[in-house]
């Protein structure tokens, strides 16, 4: 419990202009007695805290300053997540405060858990590791209480096979993430704990369908931008996400032959070649266009749909790449260019087709 005695005392004291050795002799006692109350380096007995309330003329809630927390659970966690975020490591006391009067609240044991790991790592404390650990598994048996989509069996097993991991027991994180890797979302993790232990070959599978899916999602994210960007009207946005695409995935290409995202990238530079045409950078635009038109030959004369042939990912069984853009890189160009739904630019695009 927090109060704030000695600064009322020392407030009180002076609005009403008394010195320390004024108010000792108001209350009996010596002025070495009020300069320890007011340097808090002592607290007055109940006695004389209502006798001085009752002579500043205030009750003894005010002259204390005490604020009553709010302690339900949802005030609680939210200040669990405080203490955490401004890696105030007296939140620990909090916890286990909080974890004695709600035992059986799954968000209280489970952001305590947060708490104990974020310290534990931060300070290499694995004391503050293991209580993690025990609370994420009490977690674990209150799941039925949890209402947040981001929160489930399988990240509360992540974040224990992290601090197994932490703990310096590797093959219990490993084997933990790899139980609950649905839908591959620890194979990141796993591969890089696997390499970093030189079990380097165990690793390589992990890391390439790692890497197959965040190529796929970022096809999907930087997408997704250049869509915002466009509808905003904010093309300098939109053209340097493309590029920051086009370039990414250029760099991927192995042993100069085509791959998947040489197709996706005559996309992009359609794309570019758009929101460049609208900002009144017709040269720009036109050069997009027969950078796409170029690729696309090159991809269409030997089109690969096999994820090995993309730098870095060894074939991933049972994997294939579909795509809605159309059967060959150059119907993926058309599609972009009527999608635009822009005189101009399929005027520009029909010029640059008709070239050869």
């Amino acid at each position: 419990m927090k109060t704030k005695l000695a600064e009322n005392i020392r407030r009180f004291r002076k609005e009403r202009s008394l010195t320390q050795e004024q108010l000792s002799e108001a209350l009996g006692v010596t002025a070495g007695a009020v300069y320890k109350w007011e340097a808090k380096l002592s607290i007055p007995d109940i006695e004389l805290i209502i006798q001085m309330a009752d002579f500043f003329d205030t009750s003894v809630d005010v002259l204390l300053g005490y604020e009553l927390k709010d302690n339900r659970p949802e005030a609680t966690v939210k200040r669990l997540q405080e203490y955490r975020r401004s890696k105030d490591w007296d939140g620990l006391a909090e916890a286990e405060k909080a974890l004695k009067k709600y035992p059986h609240s799954f968000r209280i044991v489970r952001e305590s858990a947060a708490l104990y790991s974020a310290f534990g790592f931060e300070t290499g404390n694995k004391d503050a590791l293991r209580r993690s650990l025990e609370l994420l598994r009490q977690s674990l048996l209150l799941l039925g209480q949890n209402d947040d989509p981001q929160i489930s069996e399988q990240t509360l097993n992540a974040k224990m096979a992290e601090i197994y991991l932490g703990l310096e027991e590797e093959e219990k994180g490993i084997e933990l993430l790899k139980k609950h890797n649905a839908g591959g979302l620890y194979n990141a993790k796993i591969g890089h704990v696997l390499a970093a232990g030189e079990r380097t070959e165990e690793a390589v599978p992990f890391l390439s369908e790692a890497l197959a899916k965040i190529l796929s999602d970022l096809c999907d994210t930087i997408s997704g931008y250049a869509n915002l960007f466009l509808s905003r009207g904010d093309h300098a946005s939109a053209q340097a996400i493309l590029r920051w695409g086009i370039g990414l995935f250029s760099g991927l290409r192995k042993d100069g032959k085509p791959n998947f995202l040489d197709k996706v990238n005559c996309v992009m530079l359609a794309s570019l070649a758009g929101s460049q045409l609208m900002s009144g950078q017709e040269e720009a635009a036109r050069a997009s266009l027969h950078e796409a038109e170029q690729l696309a030959e090159f991809f269409d004369a030997s089109p690969s749909y096999d994820e090995s042939d993309i730098r870095f990912i060894t074939r991933i069984e049972g994997a294939s790449a579909h795509d809605d853009m159309g059967a060959t890189a150059m119907e993926a160009i058309r599609h972009t260019v009527s999608e635009f739904d822009n005189e101009a630019f399929s005027a520009l695009w029909n010029e640059i087709a008709a070239e050869e």
